[in-house]
This record gives structure tokens, sequence and C-alpha cells, in this order.
């Protein structure tokens, strides 16, 4: 087994690595003059088996074509099989199509992904879970649930109950509040449709003086959870903790959650911290041992 990395997914490929203690094949990945990609796959692949590990993280659409060049660099210097860990699938928002005129994005990258003929794809908490059925080979979705739950055991961090920002993340919150074997209070909000303004209306149970833990799949604009934080220190909340699976590190968001109600965010290495982002409310659990797990039975 070979590990290859795209450029937004080396420091998890790395990881992933160690865990299945092989090591990365070799790649030189790079620009044309004109900003085009550029991939040289340099190691002798004996193996026919490989792995390629890349996040369609920001910039999206220069990952995604990385990606696909990678794969087929790969057939071409022979590999029967190629097995795609894609921690965050971008383009998953995209699972509907909400005005006459606007493409089915999600389902067009599947269909991309299909014409490389890989083997499977591994990911990590869809916005959508049906995202899914837009794929015709192999495809694993991937809970972090269990990665936050055995951390805070570990770090005996106290959560007395999980919130769901919103009745739409009700299931997810469920499952994670079956994993520590707590209660769930949802968020009752509304949004304008006109503006997108988020309104807390209230909670459906008592959490005065509780630690609580909101849990969500993806951070974009940090809008809700700092809503969603404010709210509940309102209520009497003694410590609102955050459990996110993939945080976009959109321009300032961070910033503005250090200022914000919020006491201490956890997010996974889906997406690669930039490195001028320094905040002590923010702390990454890596998914290198989960997907290493599921890789070994691949």
């Amino acid at each position: 087994m070979k590990i290859f990395a795209g450029s937004a997914s080396l420091k998890l490929a790395k990881k992933i690595a160690a865990e299945l203690k092989v090591k990365l094949g070799k790649i030189e990945l790079s620009r044309f003059a004109n900003g085009e990609a550029r991939v040289w796959i340099k190691d002798n692949i004996v193996d026919k088996r490989v792995i390629v590990v890349q996040s369609f993280s920001s910039p999206p659409d220069e990952h995604l074509m990385e990606f696909c060049l990678i794969c087929d660099a790969l057939k071409r210097l022979g590999v029967k099989k190629i097995i795609a860990v894609i921690p965050w699938l971008g383009y998953c928002i995209q699972d509907k199509v909400f005005r006459p005129g606007e493409p089915l994005s999600s389902e067009v990258v599947a269909k991309l992904l299909q014409s490389l003929k890989i083997n499977s794809i591994i990911t990590l908490d869809l916005h959508n879970k049906t995202t899914a059925d837009f794929f015709d080979f192999s495809f694993k979705h991937l809970s972090a649930i269990q990665v936050f739950a055995e951390y805070f055991v570990k770090n005996k961090i106290q959560i007395d109950s999980i919130i769901s920002p919103d009745s739409g993340g009700l299931k997810r919150a469920k499952q994670f509040a079956q994993a520590m074997n707590l209660p769930v209070a949802v968020i009752n909000k509304k949004r304008n449709l006109a503006n997108g303004e988020v309104s807390i209306l209230g909670v459906n149970r008592e959490i005065k003086g509780e630690k609580t833990l909101i849990v969500d799949d993806f951070i974009s604009t940090g809008g809700t959870l700092i809503k969603v934080a404010r709210f509940l220190k309102e209520k009497g909340v003694k410590k609102v903790h955050a459990a996110i699976t993939h945080h976009f590190y959109v321009h300032g968001v961070q910033e503005k959650i250090d200022q914000s109600q919020v006491d201490k965010l956890f997010v996974t290495d889906t997406i690669r911290l930039p490195e001028l982002i320094k905040s002590k409310k923010l702390k990454t659990i890596s998914t290198s041992k989960l997907l290493a797990n599921v890789l070994k039975s691949c």
C-alpha cells in the first residue's frame, strides 16, 4: 500500500501513513507559468493499490483538479486500485437546486470523480447523507462523533448536554448524545429568507447551570454558532463548547469566534489549519487513526 498526498492534505496524509506504518509516495506538485496544475509521480509503483488523500478545501476548484490529475497519473503508471480519502468532499453542500438555472453541483462533482475510474471514496460528515447516492461505486461515509467523544473522555472534559443548533442537525446531535450518554437540547431558530439573518426563538429544555456542547458538521461564517453561544450564556449556561467536524477557516471567522461567548471550539483536521491562525479557543483533533483503521480493511 502506498499513500499519495495532495497539497491540501499533506499533514493529515503523513499522520495516516504513520498509523499504517508506511511511507508517503513521492510526488511533485507545482504550477505552470499560466497557473495550471502540474503533477509528477516520482515514485516507483510496486504495489498496484494506492491511497490518495486530498480534501477539496479552499481553493476547492484547484484542489479538485489537482486530485483528478494525480489519479490520472497513477492510472497511467498502471495502478489497478485507487482508494480516495477525501476528508472534506467539496461541493457537498450544493446538494439541491433552489432556483431554475442552477446546477446540481454535488452530482456534477460525483460524475467527474466517477470518470476517473477510482475504486472507492472515504469521506467524513457530509452535510446531507443523500449525497452518497450520486456515486455508483464504493462510498464510505464516516462520522467524527467517536473521535470527539473519545477525546472528551480521555481528557476528562465535563459535558452535561448536547446542543443541536437547529432541528436539521437533531439526528447528528442524538448520535453524539448517545455516544456520550447525555441528554439533547434543540435550539429553535428562524432564518429570514430575504437577508439570511438568523433569529434564536428558544430552546426545548432547561439548560441553566449546565456545561453544553454544540455539535454541527461545518463552520462557514460562524454566525449561527456565535448567536447560539450568546443565547445559551444568557440562559445561564456555565460553559459553551462546540464540536464541529469541518472548519472552513474563512477569513476573519476564527477571530470573531475568539471574541464570542464560545469557550472552546473543537474541530478535526479534515481541512488544514492555516499557519496564520493562532487561537487559545481552538483545538484540532486528528482523524488519522479513524481513517487508518478503515483503510486497513480496504
